[in-house]
Parts: structure tokens; C-alpha cells; sequence
């Protein structure tokens, strides 16, 4: 333990911002309310503003930080005025700015050298009023800011440093990790980062918790955390399983062999392209690339629909008999690319297969069974008996993954947006198209096994 209270302290040091930071941080964020409520008289709109999230909770690391500003309108205000109002107040200010989109518009962009964002919503006394999701955020930011111990801000930038170390930081669709705000609750219910990561060693799929001692609802995610503000919502309910099951591995490797690296690991270093093509040639797995241009979506919409698609490719893959072993994704923005990366059994698949039947007692299915089998132009062998059952040998449609692949993607459901791309613009292809420079540190990560903090 001696170890780890002296990592933990080094950590604090390195993430903790001092004065003069301190000090810059708040004269940025005193600046940015005089030129936002001269806006907002300008304009005459009855807007106050708030200072959310970690800044105003004093749980935010260094360097890695946003000065979240929302702009609170009455409840008769639409979404529609209250938005197009904020986007024009953070064009005035910001730079480099550009419109975003959650429930509903809002702006972010750059003021000196600080990400800003400017967030309109519902001015609300409790949950039960809310008419977006975003308008509980001051309730968690005064939440927060009542409960949270002068002590524990630490132990929240500890958490914080740790996850983004394993990379299990942030609830967007691209990560599906922790939060900031279920990162505060977490250090509320076990009070410090060593005591949450003791518990998390014994995790299982479905924990439970919240900060009273009422009946908590059922959800079906591996952990549900039911938010203060609004008994009906899991904070955690962006966390996929796989952060999840990864959080509780990296707790546990970091008590039995606690290092800095759990922070802050070190870069990878991207793997040669001839010793990609060397790792892969040991796998003895074929390797099939599904290369879609990106559709123009916020990130929130792309990767659930990314995860769509893949699972949708795999799934009628292995209904027509191939193996499919993993698969995986990577998003090329250089070249605006979206490609699904299916590893598959390298034995090629037979001819013919035996197609099973129903149990012989069933004989009105059996007798339907060979009706439709006997005469038909795909069989091999017609029906026949076996362990209680009628079967048949008929031709494979086909037996090269790209053919099928080709000739049915457009018929899958892959999402909304991809739905809507031009099948000529979607390209199979083997591993020679997807060795490529872009994709050296995807090849790197998938192939080295090692976890982040382990490089």
C-alpha cells in the first residue's frame, strides 16, 4: 500500500492545477460572463447564465479541461429560439467555433486558450420538470458542489487520470466509459479512489448503487448508479460492457502491481506495416475489410450505427456458414472512411452442408420438410434419417465471403445514415487494402495484446 500512496501522490502533483493556473482558469471564465450577459442585453433574452461541470466543481484536471457554460431560459422559451439565441451569442465570442448538436443545438469553440462551450437549457428547481436531458446538469453541478468534501476533489481527478489511463474516460458514443458526474458520485459512495478500486475488484455484471437507501430500479446494464437529481435515470447507463469488465481488470492489476503507467501510459509506438503483415500471417485467419465512406453525423449518431453495422454483417455472415472470429472497426478521418474488419476461419468452406430437419415424431414439419427439399434444385441428397431426425445435403449459395458480402450488403441493415450509402461506394476487400500507413496503430493495438498500461 506503501507503493500506491506514493503513485497516487505523484499523480495528484502532476494533475492538480496550482494557483496561478487556478487563477487564469477563473479570470478566463469572469471574462467570458461579462461578454455573454452583454450579449444577453443586447438581445434582450431572459437568459441567466451558470457555470457547469467540472470547473465549477473544482474536480478538473489540468490539461484536460472544458469551461462549460449554460445559458438557463424559462420553461415558455422553445428549443428552437433558446438554440439558434445561444449559437449566435457563442458566434459573437468564441473562435473557431462551431455548432454542435445533443437534444438540441449548442455551440463550442475556443475563448484564449480554453475550449468553451455555451449550452442553452430549461431553468428547473428538480428533475421532474426537466424538458431535456441537459437541464439537470446545474442540479448535478449544485448536487456536486454541496456534497463533494474539500478532500475528495483529489480522489475525483485521481479517478478521472485513472480511467483516462485505460482508457475508460468519457460517456460519448466513442468511448462508452465513465463520466465526470458518475465519477464524483463514485467517490461520494466510497468516499476515496483506493476504497472504490479495493471494491471494484469484486465486481460482477449488474452492481447496483446509489447514495440513499431507497429500492433501486431495474436496469439492464452492467452497472446502474441511480442519479441524486433523478431517481428514474442510471448515471451509468453509457458504460458498455467491455469498459465495464476492462475497469474492473485494470483495478485489480493496479492493486497487485500498482505503477504510474495506469495513468499515464506511454504512447504506442506504431508497428512497421512488414511486421503487421508478419503478425497477421500467424493468426492463420482470413482478413475481410467492408470500406463505407463517412456520412457527415456527430459522433453520437456514427458509432452506435457503426456497431450496427458490424453486428449485422457478422450475424448473416455466419448464417451462411462462415466462421467469423471477430470483428472489429476503425474509423479513418484522414480519407472520411468508415471500415469493419471481419477475421474469419481460413478453411474454406465445403461445397455442400447438412441442412437439419425436424425431430421424425414431428411428421407433419418432417413430411413438409421433404416436400420442399426433395425436388429442389439445391439438393445434393435428398431427405434422409438420422438420430431421430430428417436431414439434407444441399449446395452452398456461396463459399466465398466476399461474393456474399457483395451481393447482400446492401440488403443489411446497418444504421439510418449508412443505409443510405451508394452500394458502389462500398468496397470489399482483403488484407492488402487494409494494411495500409492509416492503419498502423489500429494494426498495432489489435494485434500487440498488450493493455495500455502494460506498453
Amino acid at each position: 500500500m506503501d507503493k500506491i500512496e506514493t503513485i497516487n501522490k505523484e499523480v495528484i502533483e502532476i494533475i492538480t492545477p496550482n494557483k496561478s493556473e487556478n487563477d487564469a482558469l477563473n479570470k478566463t471564465i469572469k471574462k467570458l460572463k461579462i461578454l455573454i450577459n452583454k450579449e444577453i442585453k443586447i438581445m434582450k433574452i431572459p437568459a441567466t447564465i451558470e457555470l457547469v461541470g467540472s470547473t465549477a466543481k473544482n474536480t478538473y484536471i489540468k490539461d484536460n479541461l472544458d469551461i462549460d457554460i449554460f445559458l438557463l431560459f424559462p420553461t415558455y422559451y422553445s428549443k428552437n429560439e433558446f438554440s439558434n439565441n445561444t449559437i449566435r451569442i457563442g458566434n459573437k465570442i468564441l473562435m473557431n467555433s462551431e455548432e454542435s448538436y445533443a437534444e438540441h443545438p449548442y455551440i463550442r469553440g475556443y475563448y484564449n486558450k480554453y475550449k468553451v462551450e455555451i449550452v442553452p437549457c430549461y431553468k428547473i428547481e428538480n428533475a421532474s420538470q426537466k424538458l431535456s436531458a441537459v437541464d439537470r446538469t446545474p442540479l448535478h453541478t449544485k448536487y456536486i458542489k454541496k456534497n463533494l468534501k474539500e478532500f475528495q476533489k483529489k480522489e475525483v481527478r485521481l479517478l478521472k487520470q485513472f480511467l483516462i489511463g485505460i482508457g475508460c474516460y468519457g460517456a460519448e458514443a466513442d468511448v462508452e466509459g465513465f463520466s465526470g458526474y458518475l465519477c464524483e458520485i463514485l467517490i461520494l459512495k466510497f468516499s476515496s479512489f483506493i476504497n472504490l478500486v479495493k471494491n471494484v475488484s469484486s465486481w460482477r455484471y449488474g452492481e447496483k448503487f446509489s447514495l440513499d437507501k431507497k429500492n433501486i430500479p431495474v436496469f439492464k446494464t452492467p452497472l446502474t448508479f441511480i442519479d441524486p437529481v433523478d431517481y428514474k435515470r442510471n448515471v451509468a447507463s453509457a458504460l458498455s460492457n467491455k469498459k465495464f469488465e476492462l475497469f474492473i481488470f485494470a483495478c485489480k492489476k493496479y492493486l497487485d502491481n500498482p505503477s504510474v503507467k495506469f495513468f499515464f501510459p506511454n504512447k504506442i509506438n506504431p508497428w512497421p506495416i512488414e511486421k503487421i503483415k508478419s503478425e497477421i500471417q500467424k493468426q492463420d485467419a482470413l482478413f475481410i475489410g467492408i470500406l463505407l465512406p463517412k456520412p457527415n453525423i456527430i459522433i453520437e449518431n456514427l458509432y452506435p450505427q457503426i456497431r450496427k453495422a458490424a453486428k449485422s454483417i457478422s450475424t448473416s455472415s455466419e448464417k451462411y456458414g462462415f466462421k467469423i472470429l471477430d470483428v472489429s472497426y476503425h474509423i479513418d478521418n484522414k480519407n472520411n472512411l468508415i471500415i469493419i474488419i471481419l477475421k474469419l476461419d481460413k478453411k474454406p468452406l465445403k461445397f455442400e452442408f447438412k441442412h437439419i430437419g425436424p425431430p421424425l415424431k414431428n411428421k407433419k414439419n418432417v413430411n413438409d420438410f421433404i416436400k420442399k427439399w426433395e425436388e429442389n434444385p439445391k439438393t445434393i441428397k435428398k431427405p434422409y434419417k438420422e438420430n431421430n431426425r430428417i436431414y439434407v445435403n444441399i449446395k452452398r449459395k456461396y463459399i466465398d465471403i466476399k461474393d456474399f458480402l457483395r451481393n447482400n450488403i446492401d440488403d443489411l441493415s446497418l444504421g439510418k445514415h449508412l443505409d443510405k450509402i451508394d452500394i458502389k461506394k462500398i468496397f470489399i476487400v482483403e488484407k492488402d487494402k487494409i494494411i495500409t500507413e492509416n492503419l498502423r496503430i489500429f494494426w498495432t493495438n489489435y494485434l500487440d495484446g498488450k493493455m495500455l498500461w502494460e506498453r
